[in-house]
C-alpha cells in the first residue's frame, strides 16, 4: 500500500513547480514567524501590519500548499505522455533509513504545516471582525470609521452591531464582504455609501443583548447649547426633560413604541424610509389595532414598501451619526474646543466649515489659515491678546469640518438624515405630524408633551438648571 502511493508522489515531486511550491510555503512561514509576536498579541498598531499577518501571508501559504500536488499531477501527466512512466519506482519501506527519514520529515512539516494553517486561518477571522479591519483598511469607510470613534458605541467592535452572534449571519457577512472586495477592486462602489443598509441584521438579535426597549427607563434631562453669530457669540440653552419610558405600561417613547406587546409596522415609498404615508399600530395587551394613512395614501398601504418598526428605525444613526454645522460648532464650542472669547468666532468658523473644498488635505491647510487671516486683518486687537486660543480654535473648527464632510467619498453637510429628534431633520415628524388619519379620524398625536418637557428654550441663563444645581447662580452686579 505504501509502495503503491508514496513511491509515485515521491518520483513525481521532482519538478520546478512543486519546488516553488515549496520555496513559497518556506518563504511565507518565515514571514509568520517574523510576525508572531504581533499575531500572539492579538493586535497590530497599523492596519496595513494587520492585512499583512492575517490576509496576505495567509494566502501566499495556501497558494504554496497548492503548487506542490499540482507541480506532481502536470509532471506525471507529462511523463505519461510521452510514455517516461517507469513500470516500478524505488523500493520504499521502513528498513530503508532514507525513506524513514522522508516519513519523519512530511510528518513534521504536515503537523507544522496544520498547525501555521489553523492559526492564520483564526487570526484572519478574529482580524476580520476587528473595528480597525472594517474602517482604517478599508479607505471606503473612512467616513463610517471617524463618526464610530466619537459615538457612544466606539468600544464595541463592529460585528457585534452589524452581524451578531451565530453562525448563518457569520456567513452571511463574508459572501456580502466578497462582493464588497470586488467593488472596491473595481473602482465601482457607490459614493457616499447608501442607507440604510437593507441587508442589516434585526435589531432585536443585535441592539437588544445589550439594551432592553420594554425595561423602564427614567427620564433624562438634555440641554442643547446654541451660541449667536454675534461678537460675543451669545449663549443659550434650551433644556428638556425626555420621557425615555418603557416597561409594560405603554409608558414614554420607548413603551409606546416598543413596549410590550406592541407592535407598530409602516409603509415608506423612498429608499431612506424619509417619506413615511403608511402606520399600522398594534396593541396585543388590549387588541386594539388602528390604521393610519396621510393625505393621497391608502389605509391597506399599497403602493409603499411595508416594515416592522425596531430601534433602527429612530436609531438609524447609533454609531455613525453627523451633525449639521451650526450643531457641531455650537458643540465644539460649548466643551471648549473652541473658544467663545474669540470675537465673531461661531459666524466665522460657521463660513468656513460650509465653504467646498476639493479635499480635506486643502481643507487643512485653508481653514487654519483662513481662520488666522481673520482675525489677523478684521480683529487686530483679539489677534494680539488671543493668539493661542485663536491656534487652539482654528484646529477645533478644522476638526469639526473633518467628523463631517468627506470630498472623496461625496460625503457633505446633511447628506445623513438622523431620526432621533426632530430639530435638524423630519426624524418623529415622519409619522407624528398630526396628518396621518386613521378611519375613525384620529391622527398621530403631535402633541410635545407625549414625548418631552421643555422646561426652557433658548434662554440664557435657565431657572431650572440653577434649581437643580447644574449651574451655579451668577452673582448680582
Amino acid at each position: 500500500m505504501i509502495r503503491s502511493w508514496v513511491s509515485p508522489v515521491v518520483y513525481f515531486s521532482d519538478n520546478i513547480l512543486s519546488r516553488i511550491g515549496v520555496l513559497i510555503v518556506t518563504t511565507s512561514t518565515v514571514f509568520w514567524l517574523f510576525l508572531l509576536p504581533t499575531t500572539l498579541r492579538g493586535e497590530a498598531q497599523n492596519p496595513y501590519i494587520g492585512l499583512l499577518s492575517y490576509l496576505v501571508v495567509p494566502a501566499v501559504f495556501f497558494v504554496g500548499l497548492a503548487l506542490i500536488p499540482i507541480g506532481i499531477v502536470l509532471r506525471r501527466r507529462g511523463k505519461r505522455r510521452r510514455g517516461e512512466v517507469p513500470t516500478s519506482f524505488p523500493p520504499l519501506n521502513l528498513q530503508n533509513l532514507q525513506f524513514r527519514r522522508l516519513l519523519i520529515f512530511v510528518g513534521v512539516v504536515t503537523f507544522l504545516n496544520i498547525m501555521i494553517a489553523s492559526q492564520l486561518t483564526y487570526g484572519a477571522v478574529t482580524y476580520m471582525e476587528k473595528a480597525s479591519f472594517c474602517g482604517q483598511t478599508c479607505h471606503v469607510m473612512e467616513p463610517e470609521f471617524t463618526a464610530f470613534q466619537g459615538s457612544p458605541h466606539s468600544r464595541v467592535e463592529c460585528v457585534n452591531c452589524h452581524i451578531g452572534p451565530g453562525a448563518s449571519w457569520f456567513v452571511r457577512s463574508k459572501l456580502s464582504g466578497l462582493g464588497q472586495v470586488v467593488a472596491v477592486a473595481l473602482n465601482n462602489y457607490p459614493r457616499p455609501i447608501p442607507t440604510p443598509v437593507h441587508n442589516l441584521r434585526p435589531a432585536r438579535e443585535t441592539c437588544e443583548t445589550c439594551h432592553w426597549p420594554q425595561k423602564y427607563g427614567e427620564d433624562r434631562l438634555r440641554i442643547f447649547p446654541k451660541y449667536a453669530e454675534d461678537e460675543a457669540n451669545t449663549l443659550t440653552k434650551t433644556v428638556m426633560l425626555v420621557k425615555v419610558g418603557g416597561g409594560n405600561h405603554g409608558v414614554g417613547i420607548h413603551g409606546t413604541h416598543l413596549g410590550a406587546g406592541i407592535r407598530i409596522r409602516y409603509g415608506h415609498t423612498d429608499e431612506a424610509r424619509q417619506t413615511i404615508p403608511w402606520v399600522e399600530f398594534s396593541d396585543a395587551n388590549t387588541g386594539r389595532k388602528t390604521t393610519y394613512a396621510a393625505p393621497g395614501a391608502k389605509l391597506d398601504g399599497s403602493g409603499t414598501t411595508l416594515r416592522e418598526m425596531d430601534c433602527m428605525d429612530c436609531h438609524n444613526r447609533p454609531s455613525h451619526s453627523y451633525q449639521l454645522p451650526e450643531r457641531a460648532l455650537d458643540d465644539s464650542i460649548y466643551n471648549g474646543a473652541i473658544s467663545p472669547a474669540l470675537p465673531f468666532v461661531k459666524k466665522i468658523s460657521l463660513e468656513l466649515v460650509k465653504k467646498p473644498y476639493l479635499s480635506r488635505a486643502e481643507a487643512a491647510i485653508d481653514i487654519p489659515a483662513a481662520f488666522e487671516k481673520r482675525y489677523r486683518e478684521s480683529y487686530p486687537a483679539a489677534h494680539a491678546k488671543f493668539q493661542n486660543e485663536i491656534a487652539r480654535s482654528a484646529k477645533g473648527v478644522l476638526a469639526v469640518y473633518n467628523r463631517n464632510v468627506f470630498p472623496d467619498m461625496n460625503v457633505t453637510w446633511g447628506l445623513y438624515p438622523n431620526n432621533v429628534g426632530h430639530t435638524d431633520f423630519p426624524g418623529c415628524f415622519r409619522c407624528h405630524d398630526e396628518q396621518h388619519v386613521s378611519s375613525d379620524k384620529k391622527t398621530i398625536t403631535q402633541d410635545c408633551g407625549a414625548c418631552h418637557n421643555v422646561l426652557a428654550v433658548d434662554e440664557a441663563e435657565p431657572k431650572i438648571l440653577t434649581d437643580l444645581g447644574i449651574e451655579a447662580p451668577k452673582a448680582k452686579p
